[in-house]
């Protein structure tokens, strides 16, 4: 069946970029990575979110996230559109901060499962599928809160906490439940603070501010 799966190790296609050929572990090495779907060049919505992204390219490399984006025409028409991209976000005179791949005959896209929706995937650095969001092609993607879930995925990876509904970074986050007491104060030696929930169970454990 077509399409990847969270845990999945994502494929390791080859293709044709407005940046020149690629294969995509190479041009992720060790970094993070961000991928997401076009359904065409020169769609409205579509390009409002690549100026936006475009415009957030910063955020995304402090965070060590390499960027591409994907669209089912050709690099002509992508280098055309990457012009009006930036034309739209007000920087003309800039070059699009990221590659877009070419699919022109749709083969990436069938097997990536992006072929009718518009679709972000996250990718580790271990090259497996972090977070995969499906948005309908009338509804622009949020890419500040692709950001918001990219700070959680990393701090996630690095440590054994969870972040709840709404966190942003310096909210305070959450033991796993898998953590036993003795495991969770010896991660966490300024201690933590436990909410009760209505069967009795600290299940949120909160750590004490470094």
């Amino acid at each position: 069946m077509p399409g990847v799966l969270l845990g999945d190790v994502f494929p390791d296609f080859q293709a044709e970029t407005t940046d020149g050929k690629i294969r995509f572990h190479h041009f992720l090495g060790d970094s993070w990575g961000i991928l997401f779907s076009h359904p065409r060049d020169f769609t409205p919505v579509c390009t409002t979110e690549l100026a936006c992204a475009a415009g957030l390219s910063a955020q995304f490399q402090k965070r060590g996230v390499k960027m591409i984006a994907l669209s089912i025409d050709g690099v002509d028409d992508h280098r055309s559109w990457s012009k009006d991209v930036m034309a739209f976000s007000g920087e003309a005179a800039s070059p699009l901060p990221f590659p877009i791949i070419a699919d022109h005959n749709r083969e990436l896209s069938v097997l990536l499962g992006m072929l009718d929706p518009d679709e972000v995937f996250v990718i580790g650095p271990d090259k497996k599928l972090k977070l995969s969001i499906l948005y309908p092609a009338t509804t622009g993607r949020n890419f500040n809160e692709i950001l918001r879930v990219i700070d959680s995925l990393q701090l996630t990876a690095q440590q054994k906490v969870a972040t709840p509904v709404n966190w942003k970074p310096g909210d305070k986050v959450m033991v796993i439940p898998s953590l036993s007491e003795a495991e969770a104060a010896a991660l966490f030696p300024k201690g933590s603070h436990a909410k009760n929930c209505l069967l009795g169970k600290n299940t949120c454990a909160t750590p004490s501010p470094d």
